[in-house]
């Protein structure tokens, strides 16, 4: 038995975004195939097609933003099967780039809303655990890039507790969105830096595979859902110090991927049982060798 964490992002190009995200959700690996075909379920369930391999990449900040949550407000909510109708009708005329009509529009918001909060339920069903590294856009950053940056290692760190507290002892892999090519192969050999030249690195590859896997996000449904996860983190969370005021909309969303994250306890100075949550809230990314 193994797990697989999957890896993205939200916030890291800092367009008003209040917070960069980097997020992962986790799986057992017998569990990945049945999760991804009750995912295309739902998909066929909220807009009477499957949406993700084409019609709407299921990324947060398309099915997610504020506009989808104002159209889907403009009228009273549809019955599942009137929503369906209306929904799929309107992706299909933006194939053809026919306007669509109201009811289309409203229907396909309240259908993206919906699909959404079925999606957190599944990974809750299904024991699917969120880990974030949570970073405020105007954290210090580290002069130099040799290193593994502190929200990879931290998202790590919490992983690791994670596989080190089932009794199984499982392995774990770690599933990237793909990045440019260059940005991969920087990426790769800090993780490896990590993993086998530091002293908590080699203890963590003990259970975390040390070579990630990169793939196609728009082909890979469990990297969109960790993308759907980072969104709501950003725009709709608020855990420990992060005071930056949440889209209020997004408050019912926020509670159900909070309700997955992963609580470990480890032994820290006196206290034999620290808590130590899966998202961790980061207000300086330097190693503390470049802090003041």
């Amino acid at each position: 038995m193994g797990y697989f964490l999957f890896i993205d992002e939200s916030g890291q190009d800092h367009n008003a975004s209040p917070y960069e995200v980097l997020a992962g959700v986790a799986i057992e690996d017998r569990e990945i195939w049945p999760f991804i075909q009750q995912l295309h379920a739902l998909e066929e369930k909220h807009f009477g097609m499957r949406v993700s391999a084409g019609e709407l990449e299921l990324k947060g900040k398309k099915i997610l933003k504020a506009k989808v949550f104002r159209h889907a407000q403009q009228l009273d909510p549809f019955s599942l099967e009137e929503r369906r109708n209306f929904a799929k009708s309107c992706l299909l005329k933006g194939n053809t780039r026919e306007s669509p009509s109201r009811q289309e529009l409203t229907a396909l918001g309240q259908a993206k809303i919906a699909f959404v909060q079925d999606v957190l339920t599944l990974c809750a069903q299904n024991r699917v655990k969120a880990f974030a590294s949570i970073v405020d856009v105007s954290a210090p950053r580290p002069a130099e890039r040799e290193m593994l940056r502190k929200d990879y290692s931290y998202l790590f760190e919490r992983y690791f507790y994670f596989l080190e507290d089932n009794q199984t002892a499982p392995m774990g892999g770690i599933v990237f969105d793909e990045l440019e090519k260059s940005q991969s192969h920087i990426l790769v050999d800090q993780m490896e830096k990590y993993f086998l030249q530091t002293t908590r690195g080699r203890a963590r590859s003990s259970h975390i595979i040390p070579e990630p896997f990169f793939v196609h996000s728009d082909l890979t449904t469990l990297v969109q859902v960790a993308d759907l996860v980072a969104y709501i983190i950003s725009w709709g969370v608020q855990v420990g110090p992060m005071t930056t005021p949440a889209r209020p909309e997004l408050n019912d969303l926020a509670k159900q991927v909070c309700s997955l994250r992963y609580r470990a306890s480890r032994e820290r100075g006196t206290n034999e049982n620290f808590c130590i949550w899966s998202f961790a809230v980061i207000d300086d990314l330097r190693p503390l060798s470049e802090q003041d």
